[in-house]
């Protein structure tokens, strides 16, 4: 996520057959699911309810209006659910499962599939095992070495698959600095209570290398690295199986996934080092350079790490608005950690 105004739910009504209680009370049941589990674990994230049985995830969109995407309708919210199983197979083919639909019978009665007036759309999808999960991996200390170059030639080989967007070098310079500007805009909002030059500082240097180093970005447009990658890749999107997965790419807004394969594999190494893995972070970005053959500029890496920080530090704080799952001061903290890792990095990029 990375537009310049902050998520607002909408308050226009759904005009559906079946209130959203109603529905939640539902997937809570054990009996609403096919395979029949012994109990169902509800997971609220910030744009969907996740329902976990023994052996499947099931995927409710919440009926949400931002700026950045629009779910509050059943017809939009079957169109994403779609994408984001058409998007995700492309690096977990077996864990997306299809998209099911939520119905409601003549007799008023809820259910998965059958026949009935759709009320809503569901994502289905393997349950993943837990202790395989990379940020779990990570804060135990167990990762290794050999399950990353496994992910990173995984990696490698999902982009040099993708075909190279069609976009000009300035055009790909103009998007960078728009969003750099966005965050500075939210991060210098006076409700955070921050110190003024801190984002400022950040945004200054990062327009500034942009600025100077225009040939770097030009000539990885020109060289064809950037693509329609994953736009999420964080460790709680990564199961180390046998052949790693990675899930929940941010499928609700394409702009958001055209990117340079250097930005997302430093956002991925930067959250390892947040998790204190800062080896992992060296074996990934080392093992998709021997994967692939390309081996970006150190300068550069830094340059998309300061950035991702700030975006993650604007997002910890827009959980100050709408979240109300967390004390506000987890994301302040949080926030305030990620323009540590954000400044780390830009002495980095300028060193």
């Amino acid at each position: 996520m990375d537009k310049s105004r902050p998520p607002h739910v909408s308050t226009r009504p759904e005009q559906a057959a079946a209130s959203l209680e109603a529905k939640l009370a539902f997937l809570a049941r054990p009996d609403a699911y096919p395979e029949g589990p012994s109990r169902v674990d509800a997971v609220e994230t910030h744009m969907s309810w996740v329902f976990l049985t023994d052996t499947h995830a099931y995927k409710l969109k919440k009926p949400v209006r931002y700026d950045y995407l629009d779910f509050s309708t059943v017809e939009a919210r079957r169109l994403d659910c779609e994408a984001e199983v058409r998007l995700n197979r492309r690096l977990a083919a077996e864990v997306y499962l299809g998209v099911i639909p939520l119905v409601l019978d003549a007799a008023g009665r809820l259910s998965l599939g059958g026949s009935g007036e759709t009320v809503d759309w569901l994502v289905r999808m393997q349950r993943l095992p837990a202790e395989r999960m990379l940020d779990h991996l990570l804060r135990k200390g167990s990762v290794k070495q050999a399950e990353i170059n496994q992910l990173a030639h995984r990696l490698a080989r999902f982009y040099a698959a993708l075909p190279a967007e069609p976009l000009a070098p300035e055009a790909y310079r103009q998007s960078l600095a728009g969003r750099i500007e966005d965050n500075l805009r939210e991060l210098d909002s006076p409700e955070f209570d921050l110190p003024r030059e801190v984002p400022a500082g950040l945004a200054r240097f990062q327009l500034r290398f942009l600025q100077q180093h225009a040939g770097l970005f030009d000539q990885r447009v020109q060289a064809g690295r950037i693509v329609e990658g994953h736009g999420d890749l964080r460790p709680e999107h990564v199961c180390l199986l046998a052949e790693p997965v990675v899930i929940d790419c941010l499928e609700f807004n394409r702009e958001f996934r055209i990117l340079d394969p250097a930005d997302e594999l430093g956002y991925l190494a930067l959250e390892c080092e947040r998790l204190q893995a800062p080896q992992v972070a060296r074996w990934l970005l080392e093992g998709y350079g021997e994967s692939s053959g390309d081996t970006p500029p150190v300068a550069l890496l830094h340059f998309h790490q300061s950035c991702r920080a700030t975006l993650r530090a604007k997002l910890a704080l827009w959980h100050l608005r709408d979240d109300g799952r967390h004390p506000p001061g987890k994301w302040v903290a949080t926030a305030r950690d990620y323009l540590e890792l954000a400044q780390r990095h830009a002495d980095s990029a300028g060193s």
